[in-house]
């Protein structure tokens, strides 16, 4: 009878035990269960969720913004502009709050507008925020309304242009002057002569035009239709202007010149520099004629994107 008790004793207390063993599994279980859930909501996923931002426009910001401006989304509003900038093609992280800024003032205008306009730092006035240009870049330095050429600058190399392929009094680098030939030999094969009109300038030539143009037509028109002197790609030796041989027509874009160079220009390195609907990005007025050498590479990947060269440096350039 005795060890009939015993019996019952343990296993009773066999039970118990388990019953305890269970309840800790459990407790356990529910205790990493809550310190996950903890850990969970200390993330940044959460915490954007929480602001009522989509799963999908989480993960866009946490694989495009830094953990500063995420900081700066977490303590802040929702704001359904910043998902819009991100998903831009040419956009620019270290840009957004400039975006953004804008965008307040320009709601009328559009996001890929705005990323452009920015980027090539059109939120600025034009010779406002200016820097000296990156000549290392060689055939991609840019030169621009914000970016200029020192006066003593003088492009290595620098040939006079036969007078087969140029009006008299032209020069350029010596290697570029071997791509227009090419070029220029292309076209001439589909009974084109296309001859350089106009290409380097030094710094003080370039000062003596823009003053002429501003005191005939003012400052602003000046502005719109030249470069002040260190502003002007023709000092860098890498642009050109174009005009067809014995051609009757006043207006360069009426020429069959022109037509084969839209068709071609990018196959030999060359692109159009002031596009007619790239003014606002570019700062100057539509010029059908005047080229510019950036290498067959970067051509093809501007003719292809329809950017212009600023569009190009400022998102494959600096932004990388």
């Amino acid at each position: 009878m005795a060890k009939k008790r015993v019996k019952l004793r343990l296993k009773k207390e066999a039970k118990i035990g388990l019953i305890v063993i269970i309840l800790l599994i459990i407790l356990i279980i529910f205790g990493i269960n809550k310190y996950k859930e903890y850990q969970y909501h200390q993330t940044n996923e959460y915490k954007l969720l929480e602001k009522n931002y989509s799963k999908d426009d989480v993960s866009l910001i946490l694989d495009k913004l830094d953990q500063d401006y995420i900081n700066k989304l977490i303590d802040s509003d929702y704001n359904d502009n910043i998902v819009k900038f991100i998903n831009e093609k040419y956009f620019i992280k270290n840009n957004l709050d400039r975006y953004l800024a804008y965008f307040n003032n320009n709601k009328n205008v559009s996001y890929t507008k705005i990323v452009s306009l920015v980027n090539t730092n059109r939120d600025s006035d034009y010779y406002e925020k200016i820097k000296e240009t990156d000549v290392s870049k060689d055939y991609l330095m840019l030169v621009n309304k914000y970016n200029y050429l020192n006066e003593d600058f003088i492009p290595n190399d620098m040939v006079n242009v036969s007078l087969s392929y140029a009006f008299s009094g032209n020069k350029i680098r010596h290697d570029l002057l071997d791509k227009f030939v090419d070029m220029a030999n292309a076209a001439k094969a589909n009974d084109i002569l296309m001859v350089i009109n106009s290409s380097y300038r030094h710094f003080d030539e370039q000062k003596k035009l823009w003053e002429s143009r501003r005191l005939s037509q003012g400052t602003d028109k000046a502005d719109q239709y030249a470069a002040r002197a260190g502003f002007s790609e023709h000092q860098s030796g890498l642009a050109i202007d174009i005009a067809q041989y014995n051609s009757s027509e006043e207006d360069f874009e009426l020429t069959p010149a022109y037509n084969w160079l839209t068709d071609n220009s990018y196959k030999y390195g060359f692109i159009l520099r002031y596009p007619k609907d790239k003014e606002d990005i570019t700062g100057f007025s539509y010029e059908s004629w005047h080229y510019r050498y950036v290498g067959v590479e970067v051509a093809t990947k501007i003719h292809n994107e329809n950017i212009s060269f600023d569009e190009y440096y400022a998102y494959y350039i600096e932004n990388n």
